[in-house]
């Protein structure tokens, strides 16, 4: 009976576990926005550099980049494109959480007319910065994850040969005469 308490709630936090994660495809397309941020954000300052109107460098980049980036920045351009205000444009820059500094930088340079160039040259450090760390993380974590099966398996047989025996051993002489 016990045995069927506890692998029902064991399968009940497998089950809760389950629904919490993030979808593959959504972790997946995170971490390529994220890894390709940085040059992004370089190829863009260096069309603005060059003298490229915001529309043309943003659709030169969202070309060259390609991948779920650049299918945002397509997007954006197409807005610019059309005439849309620099907010509604970069709303869909914004609603990705990875793009969303580039997108407040965009459109606060738009609205001001500030240059950008060394915005975007800051923002592509910092997002560089955001991967190392993220990456140093993924790595202590590979570390924990590859100890949890050790000790799954070594815990259970140092109870069963180290401890069991000298507790019945303790136990036999307190409890025998």
């Amino acid at each position: 009976m016990l045995g069927l308490v506890v692998g029902a709630a064991v399968a009940a936090a497998v089950v809760a576990l389950a629904r919490r994660r993030e979808p593959v495809e959504a972790r997946r397309r995170r971490e390529r926005l994220i890894a390709d941020l940085p040059f992004a954000a370089e190829m863009l300052a260096a069309c603005l550099r060059a003298g490229q109107p915001t529309r043309a460098a943003v659709e030169a980049v969202a070309e060259a980049m390609g991948g779920p980036l650049g299918e945002t920045l397509a997007a954006v351009g197409r807005r610019l494109m059309l005439g849309a205000d620099p907010e509604e444009a970069w709303a869909v820059a914004a609603a990705e959480p990875a793009l969303a500094p580039l997108a407040r930088a965009m459109t606060r340079a738009a609205l001001s007319g500030a240059p950008v160039a060394d915005v975007l040259a800051r923002l592509a450090a910092d997002a560089r910065q955001e991967a190392r760390a993220l990456s140093a993380a993924a790595a202590r974590k590979v570390g924990v994850h590859a100890v949890a099966p050790l000790g799954l398996c070594f815990l259970p047989a140092f109870v069963c040969l180290g401890i069991v025996p000298v507790v019945a051993g303790l136990a036999a002489q307190v409890l025998v005469p």
